[in-house]
């Protein structure tokens, strides 16, 4: 099916997820939308069938994302738990791995954060200090990770080091499953401005010894396995900010429909309704690149996949960022009020502008793979 018209078995998910969404709300318990959603089959919609997914890819999981945002009660780890973590073991992992964490990964009763960033290496994964090396049969990890989403709550991180290739001498990344409990594996929650029922983490690896099993795919092929990770973390992340943003009008649209002054409708004057019709066109173009790049992921195409997915979460953010600006200041005062719900979305509508890869750095990337300019850095 090309991603420009949805099929329908896309629509009647659409319109499932959108029922769910709705019966929980703004006001939505995090666990119990999470459990809710496991059971419906939607946290697990991209993971094969063999292992109690549902056998279907990032596009259907995006469907997901997307419309719990549209409803106010988006679950950001599904961008790591199922979309990342989820991905990179049902491609890489051994079948050990497969079976010990797929079916619980898709029935929820297990969640995996997925931790790359570090304090000093920001964007650059080049920079990553994180290191792993061999203790006879065993591995041992260390190293910083900082802004790591929902550790507390996920019972192992896929955490991105590197190790050092025996023939070259220079390090490579691999990732590794660490257990919430292991020892020497700490963390510290960050203060954040943003409300979010995600808590964010620095954590500390401390020489944590992990079996030789705890090594996903193949060693030297770590930056493939990383990306096949990172693509679907993208789209994901588009899903994330189109959904906020959609909540985000909706919101606006009904005050401009409803909100009287001088005997009309605010929504009546095009100072008030072109600016929100703006906004949904936007949007809608956001949609139709992640659509773009999440077909294209699915199909097996990781370079055009990774060009799209980077467009597609440059769209979302600057989209989602414009459709929330716009909606607080159609509700004028009201949209900094707690009762309308929109004002705490100035902040977390920029975190799909910053997260996981800047503006900036999507801009480098489109700049020196798809135009071919020179790099400065």
């Amino acid at each position: 099916m090309s991603p420009v018209i949805e099929s329908q078995e896309h629509k009647a998910l659409r319109s499932a997820v959108a029922a769910l969404g709705k019966r929980h709300g703004r006001d939505y318990d995090i666990n119990t939308l999470w459990s809710e959603a496991a059971k419906l089959g939607y946290l697990g919609v991209n993971l094969p069938e063999a292992y109690g997914g549902g056998g279907g890819g990032i596009a259907e999981l995006s469907i997901v994302l997307e419309e719990l945002g549209a409803a106010g009660c988006p679950l950001l780890m599904m961008v790591v738990s199922p979309a990342i973590c989820g991905t990179v073991i049902a491609r890489f992992g051994t079948e050990a791995q497969k079976q010990e964490w797929l079916p619980a990964l898709a029935d929820g009763t297990r969640t995996m954060a997925f931790g790359i960033t570090e304090p000093d290496a920001g964007s650059n994964s080049h920079r990553i200090t994180t290191t792993a090396r061999r203790d006879g049969a065993d591995w041992l990890l260390s190293g910083r990770k900082v802004f790591i989403s929902g550790v507390d709550i996920a019972d192992a991180t896929l955490i991105v080091g590197r190790t050092e290739d025996a023939r070259t001498g220079s390090l490579k990344p691999c990732l590794f499953i660490v257990p919430r409990d292991a020892d020497g594996f700490g963390r510290r929650q960050i203060d954040m401005e943003l409300h979010s029922a995600e808590k964010q983490f620095e954590l500390t690896l401390d020489d944590v010894r992990l079996p030789a099993d705890a090594l996903v795919g193949d060693e030297d092929a770590g930056l493939l396995q990383l990306f096949a990770g990172l693509n679907p973390e993208r789209v994901m992340t588009a899903a994330f900010a189109i959904g906020m943003g959609r909540y985000a009008l909706s919101r606006a649209v009904e005050y401009a429909r409803e909100r009287t002054v001088w005997k009309q409708p605010i929504g009546a004057h095009q100072a008030v309704a072109h600016p929100l019709a703006q906004a949904h066109i936007d949007l809608e173009l956001a949609r139709l690149m992640m659509q773009k790049a999440a077909y294209l992921y699915d199909s097996g195409d990781d370079v055009a996949a990774g060009e799209a997915a980077n467009m597609a979460k440059y769209a979302a953010g600057e989209a989602c960022v414009r459709a929330v600006d716009q909606s607080v200041h159609t509700l004028g005062g009201n949209g900094l009020t707690r009762e309308f719900g929109l004002a705490s979305l100035i902040t977390a509508s920029r975190v799909a502008r910053i997260a996981p890869v800047s503006r900036e750095m999507i801009l480098n990337y489109v700049s020196h793979q798809t135009l071919g300019l020179p790099k400065s850095y």
